[in-house]
């Protein structure tokens, strides 16, 4: 049914294809929202969102087009990290969205060589079978960024397949919901703000690896995530939800987080660190999603031991508190 990825093993409902070519008849014909979706932000769900509801009218089936990886990566392969979806995030987010099918097409310079009508004719029209497509205000494609939404719909009037380009998408205050505004409030520490874009809480995830063993020393064990590549958020201590992930299965616990670099220990690198409250059990080896919910304070560095202990302590009974309040 796919062509093979680490993604078929947590997705349950939604088919994943690779690459546009050979695709099975009945994944083609379809209305097909396109588009980086880095962050599945609710600008992106607006486009998603209107290209299911069209696929739903027309009796079709309701597809994605994404990159993988970012283009951005590929053209400054040296740049921070700053994604803030990996793909196992991004699928998980999609197919809770009640999508069909997702084209994760694998994006490199020789794919980004396309001129924007090869993209049109091969990747939508010959690939996907393409009846409707959908995309942002905004999206550009094609060699040199040479297709955007007024070619597509000039090629989908002479070539027979419908357009929708979905207008900017706004909050109460009418500000645009963008990825860089995302990036710009977790940098800021403002992790709720970045969820009022997203929609749903920023996540890190990664596999629990054996650590120095500080945390269980001080009577606070900690699971040891070493940050992906995508965005690190501000340094700091916060109240977050934690769980192993069993994609749409996964049982969130509370707890309390550290990311930065320990100054008390000197750390060199950058490291996330939960305390999971209430809980005992191995996690070593297993992947663990993390929601940062609330930023409580910043990294420092204390006079010993007992003062580091008691503020960690302290850190712990107001995440407590927080959390509570979330499920009230």
């Amino acid at each position: 049914m796919t062509h093979g990825t680490v993604a078929d093993t947590y997705s349950r409902l939604m088919r994943i294809f690779r690459h546009y070519t050979d695709l099975p008849p009945d994944a083609r014909g379809v209305v097909v929202a396109v588009g980086n979706f880095d962050g599945v932000h609710k600008g992106h769900q607006q486009v998603i969102h209107e290209a299911g509801t069209t696929a739903r009218a027309l009796g079709v089936p309701w597809a994605v087009l994404t990159f993988e990886p970012h283009p951005t990566s590929v053209f400054r392969p040296d740049s921070e990290p700053f994604r803030l979806t990996t793909m196992r995030t991004k699928m998980r987010l999609i197919e809770e969205m009640g999508v069909d099918q997702i084209l994760v097409q694998h994006f490199d310079k020789e794919f980004a060589s396309l001129d924007a009508d090869d993209f049109i004719q091969k990747v939508l029209l010959d690939g996907l079978g393409a009846c409707h497509v959908v995309s942002g205000y905004d999206f550009e494609f094609g060699r040199g960024r040479g297709g955007n939404p007024d070619l597509l719909l000039k090629r989908g009037r002479e070539k027979g397949f419908g357009f929708t380009a979905v207008p900017a998408v706004k909050d109460a205050n009418g500000i645009v919901y963008s990825s860089t505004r995302v990036r710009n409030e977790l940098k800021a520490a403002n992790p709720r703000a970045a969820a009022e874009i997203l929609g749903v809480a920023f996540e890190i995830e990664g596999r629990v690896e054996h650590g120095d063993k500080r945390g269980r020393e001080l009577g606070f064990p900690t699971a040891n995530l070493t940050m992906g590549d995508y965005l690190h958020p501000a340094t700091g201590i916060y109240a977050v939800q934690a769980g192993i992930d069993e994609g749409l299965d996964t049982k969130w616990m509370d707890g309390a987080g550290s990311f930065g670099y320990r100054p008390q220990f000197d750390g060199k690198h950058e490291l996330m660190e939960v305390y999971l409250f209430d809980f005992d059990g191995d996690l070593y080896g297993k992947h663990m999603r993390v929601r940062l919910i609330e930023y409580l304070r910043p990294e420092m560095k204390f006079d010993g031991l007992d003062e580091l202990k008691a503020q960690i302590a302290a850190d712990c009974d107001q995440a407590r508190e927080i959390l509570a309040q979330e499920k009230r």
